[in-house]
């Protein structure tokens, strides 16, 4: 049996040419299944784990996925804002069982500076490193990547940009005192840098204001960017976002469907690259096909040979078996690593970005899907070239030399 394998692996490549082209083809159709297989996964799973909790985002009118994208996920520009009254309408609703206040228009360092509440902790069930959550205005805690990539840690100030992107005015004259290092969640908040809601109004009504009148109308007119609202019953799903969007000048998003909506945008990419992946594994099975077949009719001599000493058919096919084994096995194992190579680089890309963390390198359940692909193709492709071995004539071959 190993004598086998070892002479299928020695017939394979004494065509080296045509051995790596069979390679390569099978392989990048292979790595754009787990590509496909890998990232769908976990985009779903970094939606999922961000949207945890949240019944609906209620905001400004305009975009309900820009309100989901910007409130939630935080890879997007609200639409606007909405008076700070509202909290107190919404918190009214019986069917409203908490609302949590977002508060946007900062950034350092390309991460968001988020004016909220504890409660926002809370919902994420987030743990600190070290220090302690906010007590007061110009206090921070920042996420886990944050404190990586920045380099801060506790006791450290810093002052905020306006704008939700690196470049804007610098709030100098307001600087936060750090007070809390947060644990790594692999969600939206290790990427987010929480304070108090009065935080974010006490540095934008100072910049603004140009004295002590035009500062106590900008308190009285105070405005949060959105809330995150939970619901109290299940069948404030259908009622609560109708009551929202028609009594009232503000819109309610539901973060389920919008995020349905958008997976299923983003399907139409994916079906791209499903396309061709089936278009390469599609081609590399013809190549295979066409080298095994050839290679059979390059060796009927040697095969005669082989069956003169002994060998049987099924040997025979055994072994032009065995070389197709032996490239599946090749191939799935350079696809899954190709595959993984290119979800890394997709997941660094996003940190970099600022946008979903994604873990990147992980194995999923799905990923075995890669090898039983890689050997069905592979024996598919050998099943005419094994057919043709068994009808090879001894004396025939024999007349011939």
């Amino acid at each position: 049996m190993m004598q086998t394998w070892i002479l299928a692996w020695r017939y394979w490549w004494s065509r080296p040419l045509s051995a790596v082209l069979n390679l390569v083809l099978l392989s990048l159709g292979l790595a754009s299944m787990a590509f496909v297989l890998m990232t769908i996964n976990q985009i779903d799973q970094a939606f999922k784990r961000d949207l945890h909790g949240i019944d609906a985002v209620v905001g400004a009118k305009g975009s309900p996925m820009q309100l989901i994208l910007s409130g939630v996920l935080h890879i997007d520009i609200p639409p606007g804002n909405i008076p700070l009254k509202a909290l107190s309408t919404l918190r009214s609703n019986p069917q409203v069982q908490q609302v949590i206040p977002i508060s946007l228009g900062d950034n350092f360092r390309g991460f968001r500076i988020v004016g909220t509440s504890t409660d926002y902790a809370q919902l994420y069930g987030v743990e600190l490193q070290e220090g302690q959550l906010w007590t007061g205005p110009m206090q921070a805690v920042i996420g886990a990547a944050v404190a990586k990539t920045v380099g801060m840690k506790l006791g450290d100030r810093f002052v905020g940009s306006h704008g939700l992107g690196m470049g804007g005015h610098v709030h100098g004259e307001f600087p936060y005192d750090i007070v809390g290092v947060l644990k790594p969640t692999g969600g939206v908040v290790d990427r987010l840098i929480l304070t108090d809601t009065a935080s974010v109004w006490k540095v934008h009504e100072a910049a603004t204001a140009n004295d002590a009148d035009d500062l106590k109308v900008l308190q009285e007119e105070r405005e949060v960017t959105m809330a995150l609202v939970r619901y109290n019953t299940p069948l404030a799903a259908v009622t609560f976002p109708r009551w929202v969007n028609a009594q009232t000048d503000m819109q309610a998003a539901a973060p389920a469907f919008e995020i349905t909506r958008l997976l299923h945008m983003m399907g139409l990419g994916t079906d791209v690259l499903q396309g061709f992946a089936i278009v390469m594994l599609a081609t590399a099975g013809m190549s295979v096909f066409i080298a095994l077949w050839s290679a059979v009719r390059e060796r009927q001599a040697d095969l005669a040979l082989l069956r003169m000493l002994g060998a049987s058919p099924a040997q025979l096919a055994g072994l032009l078996l065995a070389e197709a084994v032996w490239l599946a096995m090749l191939a799935a194992a350079l696809g899954l690593l190709l595959g993984q190579g290119g979800a890394w680089l997709l997941a660094h890309q996003m940190a970099l970005d600022q946008t979903l963390l994604i873990a990147g390198l992980a194995w999923l359940s799905t990923l075995w899907l890669v090898p039983v692909v890689a050997l069905a193709v592979a024996l598919l492709a050998a099943l005419l070239p094994v057919w043709s071995v068994y009808r090879i004539s001894v004396l025939q071959q024999l007349q011939r030399s």
